[in-house]
């Protein structure tokens, strides 16, 4: 027989097993955040949360960003995919029996009131059209999903060509300003910009905020040979993402439906 007790933990177990960096995971697993609020999050000094996010980094669980409203912060970002994939193995590196398996998309959301999320970005022409887009369809409109920007401009054409070919047609959208959604029950508030963010209202109802922080496809060098290349890095990203909000949406459903009711 193997020498099973001898064997080492996994990587992620090892990665995660600390006490902070699991405090840290937590925290990005629900939004992506800058290093002043996880200090203020887990109460811990900067030089500490800074060396533990570095470990993270080097893992490759946690990446870091360079923020378009204040380049000298960055944004962490958990990478929940790898996460999951490493969890599993952990699982079945212990014992077959435990195989991880996800909770259904949206499963159990609320069969009287479609969820509402509001994606923001600056200028509401790419980014946060093609996540509004892309939540509906990927929920299959459980999610009633709309989108505004801080300073809207005309919804561009790499992003209505990108989400044509993945199936979803944004042509008719027409671009709005985010004080349109100020007085609107929401259930999410998802900012997909780091300058938006620095300008979000409060809205009513404390919906529930988070941030990812996507560079605009808008402003990334141009490639004459792929003109829509930075557009569907966006897209790629975007359905990670909204993936994984789903699956929280499903989750979160049944606290919602008793705050409703």
């Amino acid at each position: 027989m193997g020498a099973i007790g001898t064997a080492s933990p996994p990587g992620f177990l090892r990665a995660a097993g600390h006490p902070l960096r699991w405090q840290l995971l937590a925290e990005l697993a629900q939004s992506d955040r800058h290093v002043r609020e996880l200090i203020r999050l887990t109460g811990r000094p900067q030089s500490l949360v800074s060396y533990h996010l570095g470990l993270l980094r080097a893992d490759g669980l946690v990446s870091a960003r360079r923020s378009a409203a204040d380049g000298r912060a960055a944004y962490y970002s958990l990478d929940l995919s790898r996460c999951g994939a490493l969890l599993a193995q952990a699982g079945e590196a212990l014992h077959p029996g435990l195989r991880l398996a996800p909770t259904p998309l949206v499963a159990r959301a609320s069969p009287r009131a479609r969820v509402r999320v509001l994606f923001l970005c600056t200028g509401n022409s790419a980014r946060s059209q093609m996540a509004e887009a892309l939540a509906e369809a990927r929920s299959r409109h459980v999610v009633q999903a709309h989108s505004a920007g801080s300073r809207p401009k005309p919804v561009h054409a790499s992003a209505v060509r990108v989400m044509a070919a993945r199936g979803v047609e944004i042509s008719g959208h027409v671009s709005k300003h985010l004080d349109a959604f100020r007085e609107q029950r929401l259930d999410y508030v998802i900012s997909l910009c780091d300058r938006v963010r620095e300008v979000c209202p409060e809205f009513p109802g404390r919906p529930r905020t988070i941030h990812w922080s996507i560079p605009d496809p808008a402003a990334a060098r141009f490639d004459a040979t792929d003109p829509d290349a930075a557009f569907e890095r966006t897209a790629d990203e975007l359905e990670e993402r909204i993936r994984f909000l789903l699956h929280q949406i499903g989750h979160d459903a049944p606290a919602q439906e008793v705050a409703q009711t």
